[in-house]
């Protein structure tokens, strides 16, 4: 019987933030096309292992490894990541005054074609994609011309992150509770589009706490994530014990 490999393969990762240490001991391994949800009480680790993963400085790997098709992601720089294949949606998306929308993603979206060995979408090409991806979003065309998450409300900057993640096509997509501020559509948006590219071969890691997403999204794998440590894995019925009860866990 022949097994694929998992697309994500991490292995006790510790990651410190200044002189704390966050995340103790992380293993965990992602197949192509799967949909791991990771759940936690506030502060038990779960945007700092996405931002680990990402590359962002703040987050130092005291020690473990990650490998994203067989390569040690984390040997690489941030804007390397990305390339290989590695997408975050941050839990706040950050403004960035001046970068009209669509140059930032067109670059963005070129930088990775290349490293795929892929021709580059000229402007005309790329906006046509844009504008299409907008529109399957409810995300208007008009967002397009404006400078990246610049006067956008909460769940725009969320359906902005969307289109970055439709058009990128990565290996491994981690969102990072990316239901807040979404309205009802904006989550079935969410919806219909992880379904969609986990069809096309992308793996999901969702960190949310929003129930009716998580039935909705149909996890493979349930995670909760406790003092920097997976402390239960399970399937949509870890989601609902933990929605009904709480993360406060007994054992027997």
């Amino acid at each position: 019987m022949t097994t694929t490999p998992p697309v994500l393969q991490v292995r006790d990762l510790r990651v410190d933030i200044g002189d704390r240490t966050v995340l103790e001991s992380v293993s965990v391994d992602i197949q192509p096309g799967s949909m791991t949800v990771l759940m936690g009480a506030n502060g038990s680790g779960k945007s700092t292992f996405g931002m680990a993963l990402a590359g962002h400085p703040r987050y130092q790997v005291a020690a473990g490894s990650a490998l994203l098709d067989g390569k040690e992601l984390l040997e690489l720089s941030a804007h390397e990541r990305a390339r290989a294949g590695f997408f975050l949606s941050f839990q706040s998306p950050p403004d960035i005054p001046g970068v009209k929308n669509n140059l930032f993603i067109r670059t963005a979206l070129n930088a990775v074609r290349e490293s795929r060995g892929e021709e580059p979408l000229d402007a005309f090409d790329f906006l046509a994609s844009a504008k299409a991806g907008a529109k399957e979003l409810g995300l208007p065309a008009t967002m397009l011309n404006r400078p990246v998450n610049d006067g956008f409300s909460g769940g725009e900057r969320k359906r902005n992150e969307l289109l970055q993640l439709t058009l990128l096509q990565p290996r491994v997509a981690l969102l990072d509770e990316i239901d807040s501020g979404l309205d009802v559509d904006g989550v079935r948006y969410v919806v219909e589009l992880v379904q969609r590219m986990r069809a096309q071969g992308t793996a999901f890691i969702v960190v949310s706490h929003y129930l009716q997403m998580i039935e909705s999204l149909q996890p493979d794998t349930v995670l909760r994530l406790d003092a920097g440590r997976i402390a239960e894995t399970g399937g949509l019925e870890l989601a609902r014990s933990i929605a009904k009860t709480g993360f406060t866990r007994t054992t027997a």
